[in-house]
């Protein structure tokens, strides 16, 4: 066997290192074009699981609430039934209701701003009630009707109570899961030291920089279910932690407690229309102590079921009474009108 020894001139020099470096400069852009078609393919796997998993409960869409595009899902046919979800929460948390209430009304669960698809505009301001409140009728308006059936859970409860009491023409019955009238949790908050207590996390939230401590996979907590619980974490991960806790900052009571509404001018105003209310009495969060004389501040029929040992997402530790309890109370509620 037999070796030549090629000595390598300035030009050949240049011209290997330029075929190196054109190399390198090839090799790279394979990596970025890579990861940019892994990116894209998680992007597009993403959104292929949000809408399959819309389409299995019903069609999603947006609605437009001033500047902020609101997402839902929404099925059946009949009078309008809004559901709004609570915190740490979205859309997804109405899936054992809306199958049965979906036959005789249509259902449209969606995001509240700072969730999941809807937009998750910056600043405590954008949290503020009267905000909330507004997206709830740009998404009733969004659908050409004039009044609906709003149902709400722990914070989708007080924007239910809420836009009950600002828009009593546009709201036929209202359903309340798990939080109670803000007077009474008001009143508790400065008279029941039990209440103070539960309700520190609360405090811990209006603190500044404390959506730096959340994580998806720790909001994820409660989800018993593991399949639910890996949709949760991946809506939380798409969501805003600063705009959760913003609900928090903009809108919960304050120490030192008052039974008095500093942000209100006047007293609060009675809410009109029939309501049902249910509360799991395992709830270590609201006490069960608030939903005393709720009936003070109802100028109609009010009904109210305790679940025993149900916890504070009440709609799903005990799913089918939850649903069968209202199928039962909105139809009964609709043949006495």
């Amino acid at each position: 066997m037999s070796y030549q020894i090629f000595q390598l001139t300035d030009h050949d020099r240049s011209a290997a290192l330029w075929i190196h470096s054109t190399s390198m400069l090839a090799r790279q852009l394979t990596i970025v074009a890579i990861i940019a078609f892994m990116s894209l393919s998680c992007a597009s796997s993403q959104a292929d699981e949000q809408v399959a998993e819309a389409t299995s409960l019903g069609e999603h869409g947006y609605a437009n609430s001033g500047d902020t595009k609101i997402h839902y899902v929404t099925s059946g046919k009949g009078p309008l039934l809004v559901m709004i979800h609570g915190f740490p929460d979205y859309w997804y948390t109405w899936r054992n209701q809306i199958p049965e209430l979906a036959k005789t009304f249509q259902c449209v669960a969606f995001d509240q701003r700072g969730y999941n698809l809807s937009d998750q505009p910056v600043g405590i301001e954008n949290y503020a009630m009267p905000k909330l409140v507004n997206d709830v009728k740009a998404l009733i308006e969004h659908f050409g009707r004039k009044q609906a059936v709003v149902m709400g859970h722990d914070w989708g409860g007080a924007v239910a109570w809420s836009f009950a009491m600002k828009y009593p023409k546009m709201v036929d019955r209202l359903v309340i899961l798990n939080l109670p009238h803000m007077n009474g949790l008001r009143r508790e908050l400065a008279n029941n030291p039990e209440q103070h207590k539960a309700s520190a996390y609360a405090r811990r939230f209006q603190t500044a920089g404390a959506a730096s401590q959340l994580t998806a996979n720790g909001l994820a907590f409660w989800v018993k279910n593991p399949a639910a619980r890996k949709k949760y974490v991946k809506a939380f991960e798409r969501s805003s932690f600063e705009g959760m806790l913003n609900y928090y900052k903009a809108n919960y009571p304050k120490p030192p407690y008052t039974t008095k509404d500093e942000r209100q001018s006047t007293s609060t105003p009675k809410v009109q229309c029939p309501v049902l209310m249910i509360h799991g009495l395992g709830d270590t969060a609201l006490l069960p102590g608030a939903l005393n004389d709720t009936w003070q501040w109802l100028d109609n029929d009010l009904t109210l079921v305790t679940i025993p040992k149900a916890d504070h997402f009440v709609q799903h530790a005990a799913a089918n009474k939850v649903t069968h309890r209202v199928s039962t109370w909105l139809n009964v509620s609709t043949t006495e009108k």
